[in-house]
């Protein structure tokens, strides 16, 4: 650890001299204001393939609620405050749905509803709000069948709708984007899902058109759709036509959750890179012509909320550098929605990947300092490797952060609590009531010793948090002696915190 604190450091300081605008405050500059970290930390949980949970489709109801408290549980005491849950993984359901079969993944049988009875996604959002983390819903919205989805039953989409998808070689089914029928098809499950369920973001990731080596890098097949475009009077080129057909898409639904619930987050995560040479030292994959996504101009629309492209690379590699691609799309970010870059922990289990990770997340703190975040893949690194999660949750994310509030959504104050505090022995018990509990999501608690305020966050079941009315602090002078310091409890107070991240003013109490 102290090798990894001693790389970040340096890190920091080269960091400080290439970007002079970024700096750190000295304790003597923080202000005599309580505050909190704002940051987003999200983590992708994938049920496609079984990656993450289930760990795989034979497991009891119960083996599977126990596998997602595990999960839940190491991402709230790592610090994470968001989830990013894929429920639609093909066209098939981790939930009840009127609209597609129960998933493969789930039961191992399209179509068959656990036994007994329960509905997994509700359960994971009820379970991530229990800790304080919201639950975005991440759905594939043209994946039809996965290689790895079982056989196609008579309940797929493939079976009842044949006209709507197309085989590629590689055995995957597809959607076709440029059919209304489809577009309709997927709408409708967003907008059910964002009916039905307290869900806090809708989530896209990199999945448009298909990859092409998933057709054995052959053109995607929809020649009679194409034919049709153009017998209509059709003037766009293929690629183009291709490109509407997914814009459209995209701004429906932004539009369509705006409509229904306008403080549900749509986020979209795309493939790292726009086009090559865009910026000019970057190379690589190309999604405006091979996925015909044209990401640059959903994001200078802000036709989302939060911005999350795939920036897997490290640092130094120097053709897909990840702060390069992090400033780039930073610049195009022109309607200033959340850009909370999605990294990858998916390395080996060693010093320098741990490096890597702290590194990046320090990097976006410093480019984005008024509203940073992320999102982790895989969770899987943080779930089994001890030593990355350890560093993570004793350096950037030892203390606990409230995701950025969303200035464009339209919201009303939240009341502060009323508080009153009572001394036992040598502790503060502290309490308090609120005139609309059911607007809170959670709590902070800030307490001052001293000169120095720090914080606590609890989630909205809590009432009541005791602290020490003196507190030690330890630390080593220049000679590596152990100094130990007293320090008085002088001011506490207490805030509340809605679904949308708002925080109430602060109800104070001076400790005498």
């Amino acid at each position: 650890m102290r090798k990894i604190i001693n790389h970040l450091f340096t890190f920091l300081i080269l960091f400080m001299i290439i970007n002079p605008s970024f700096s750190v405050i000295s304790p003597e500059g923080i202000p005599d204001q309580p505050t909190v970290l704002r940051e987003f930390r999200g983590g992708w949980v994938a049920t496609v393939a079984n990656i993450n949970w289930p760990s795989t489709k034979y497991l009891s109801v119960e083996e599977q609620k126990k596998e997602a408290i595990h999960i839940l549980d190491r991402l709230h005491q790592n610090h994470f405050n968001a989830v990013i849950f894929q429920a639609r993984p093909q066209c098939d359901a981790l939930y009840k749905s009127e609209l597609e079969p129960w998933s493969y993944y789930l039961t191992g049988k399209q179509g068959v509803a656990p036994e007994p009875f329960y509905d997994p996604l509700e359960f994971w959002v009820e379970e991530s709000h229990k800790r304080g983390m919201e639950l975005h819903v991440w759905l594939n919205p043209y994946r039809a069948h996965h290689i790895e989805g079982g056989e196609v039953s008579e309940f797929s989409i493939v079976k009842k709708h044949p006209d709507w998808v197309y085989k590629l070689k590689s055995g995957y089914w597809w959607l076709d984007p440029s059919k209304k029928e489809a577009q309709d098809h997927s709408f409708n499950v967003v907008m059910d899902i964002t009916k039905r369920y307290d869900i806090d973001g809708i989530h896209f990731d990199d999945y448009f058109y298909p990859y092409p080596s998933y057709n054995d890098n052959e053109d995607f097949p929809d020649d009679k759709s194409w034919e049709e475009y153009k017998n209509n009077d059709g003037k766009l080129s293929r690629s183009d036509w291709r490109r509407d057909n997914i814009n459209q898409f995209i701004k429906r639904v932004y539009n369509g959750i705006k409509d229904i619930k306008p403080s549900v987050k749509f986020g979209l995560s795309p493939f790292g890179i726009w086009r090559p040479r865009h910026p000019q030292s970057i190379e690589g994959f190309d999604q405006h012509e091979k996925l015909f996504a044209d990401a640059k101009l959903w994001i200078n629309e802000g036709w989302v909320d939060y911005w999350a492209p795939q920036l897997y690379w490290k640092i130094s590699t120097l053709k897909q550098s990840f702060p390069v691609l992090m400033g780039w799309w930073k610049n195009e970010n022109l309607m200033n929605r959340h850009f909370w870059p999605g990294i990858s922990l998916d390395r080996d289990n060693n010093d320098l990947n741990t490096m890597e990770v702290i590194n990046q997340i320090m990097i976006i703190r410093g480019m984005v300092p008024n509203s940073p975040g992320n999102i982790c893949w895989s969770i899987s690194s943080l779930l089994n490797f001890k030593e990355l999660s350890d560093a993570l949750v004793n350096g950037p994310y030892k203390n606990e952060a409230l995701i950025p509030a969303t200035p464009w959504f339209k919201n009303s104050s939240i009341e502060a609590p009323i508080i009153k505090s009572e001394k036992s022995d040598d502790k503060l018990k502290i309490s308090w009531t609120h005139e609309e509990p059911t607007k809170v999501f959670r709590w902070i608690v800030y307490y001052k010793y001293d000169g120095r305020w720090d914080y606590t966050i609890l989630e909205n079941s809590a009432s009541c948090f005791e602290i020490p009315l003196v507190s030690q602090n330890k630390y080593y002078n220049e000679d590596g002696q152990e100094i130990v310091t007293n320090n008085n409890l002088v001011e506490i107070a207490v805030s509340a915190v809605d679904r949308i991240s708002n925080e109430s003013v602060h109800a104070t109490q001076i400790i005498k």
